[in-house]
């Protein structure tokens, strides 16, 4: 490839930051619904907190595992995106909804009769489990309507609509606290649920995100728009080479969401106040962070786009521009985050050892988040939108499991560490995967045109 091709910087800045500036207040109200559920359940105690932190792994993994199915899909439709080719696009959006609807489906069944025994690995207080147990139930319906509305989300960040994920999210980020304030508390005539009114303030809330993301998808306006018939009877060759690209990227984020569980059951070990704290740092550092991630979500995108058209040399200068911009994000965001620790941390209802303990882990998040960002703007961004979905697998994986949890386990049943000493050896996973990416990209062996010949 010829690496003399020059691109304008300042229109690649422009179209970086229609797609990644909705994409990052997506993100950021998506985890301010978090903060908020957890704010408001604070209030509560810390044995609450623990509960819905403790209940939110299981939503975590399934979460996760739509993330990574979705950014399968998603090298295809932005790919076809680069083509103008819109009766594809509808063809991966329709197997998308079918896939993850039936995944929805499995967790759904699977949480209801075996919630106790899910709980129970995660934390042997029996107040924990017992308030974790209840939420899980009321909010596993939350399961399927995820099934749902993370396909038709991803499509249109893909097709480059970004706001009308941003509009769904803050549709959905003001009921559910609406409704949190309502069922929670017992305000207006409701009963006051605690931790079952956030679960359930959360499930309608996913319902009107289905409502929403629906709508908007059978409006003529919409680029992928056509007859319900029009997103089914898939090709064989086009399953089986999404199907190939995504499949690593599923069994990337399930390993992965396992992995972050993992701590939980760790860290958990140590104590109750201990981990909510863990818990409350982490639901303050994702409300920036998500930030900082969406320029990985753009990569996707725009790195899907011009491998589309077959522009690779395009494609590596304007890959290098992106990271360049994510590390300097990074490092803004990260000042932002050890900067709002104290006050922020001041806003749960934890003791004061429990406050204690998240300040300094929010500070180590801090310190922490560039290099967190870089290797996300690889995994998330350049290979997957070069459809290297495999090795990114086995980076991300493979540092999870033979470097972060080994260590977790070992600094909080072994060698009987403070949390924030623990947390802080959970990150040299990502010193690790920055190295073997940074070696992937180089080698340029992660660019590929996964739609020829479709």
């Amino acid at each position: 490839m010829d690496n003399a091709v020059k691109i304008d910087k300042k229109q690649l800045n422009r179209k970086l930051r229609m797609l990644a500036v909705p994409i990052a207040i997506q993100g950021i109200v998506s985890s301010t619904l978090s903060l908020v559920d957890n704010l408001m359940v604070g209030f509560l105690g810390e044995t609450e907190l623990a509960a819905v932190g403790v209940a939110s792994q299981v939503f975590m993994i399934f979460y996760l595992i739509n993330f990574g199915m979705m950014g399968g899909f998603a090298t295809f439709a932005s790919q076809f995106y680069g083509v103008d080719d819109r009766a594809s696009i509808r063809k991966v959006i329709g197997l998308a909804v079918t896939v993850m609807f039936s995944v929805g489906l499995v967790f759904f069944a699977v949480t209801m009769m075996s919630a106790e025994s899910i709980m129970g690995f995660y934390t042997k207080d029996p107040a924990v489990k017992a308030l974790a147990v209840q939420y899980l139930r009321i909010n596993a319906v939350s399961f399927i309507l995820i099934g749902i509305s993370g396909p038709l989300e991803m499509s249109f960040r893909a097709t480059q609509q970004t706001k009308v994920p941003l509009v769904v999210s803050v549709a959905t980020f003001s009921t559910n606290t609406f409704l949190n304030y309502v069922f929670i508390f017992g305000k207006f005539g409701a009963p006051s649920l605690g931790v079952a009114g956030a679960a359930l303030a959360t499930a309608i809330a996913r319902v009107l995100e289905v409502l929403i993301n629906v709508f908007c998808t059978s409006r003529k306006w919409n680029y992928f728009y056509g007859n319900i018939k029009s997103f089914f009877g898939w090709r064989k060759e086009l399953v089986k080479r999404i199907a190939k690209n995504a499949a690593p990227t599923t069994i990337n984020e399930l390993l992965w969401s396992l992995g972050q569980t993992m701590y939980v059951a760790a860290f958990n070990r140590i104590g109750t106040t201990e981990y909510a704290a863990y818990q409350a740092a982490n639901i303050i550092a994702n409300v920036f962070v998500f930030a900082g991630f969406s320029i990985g979500d753009a990569a996707l995108i725009m790195i899907g786009e011009k491998l589309g058209e077959g522009k690779k040399d395009y494609t590596w200068e304007m890959s290098k521009h992106i990271i360049k911009v994510g590390i300097i994000v990074g490092a803004i965001i990260g000042a932002v985050v050890m900067l709002a620790a104290y006050p922020m941390t001041t806003l749960f209802n934890l003791t004061q050892e429990g406050r204690s303990y998240a300040l300094k882990i929010l500070i180590l998040i801090g310190l922490t988040i560039p290099m967190g960002i870089y290797g996300g703007i690889h995994i998330t961004g350049t290979l997957r939108g070069g459809g290297d979905t495999k090795f990114a697998m086995i980076a991300e994986s493979g540092c999870v499991w033979l470097v972060a949890v080994p260590l977790a386990f070992l600094g909080a049943t072994v060698w009987h560490l403070p949390i924030h000493w623990c947390f802080i050896l959970i990150r040299i996973e990502e010193l690790v995967k920055g190295i073997i990416l940074t070696w992937r990209y180089m080698s340029k062996k992660w660019m590929n045109t996964v739609i020829r010949d479709i």
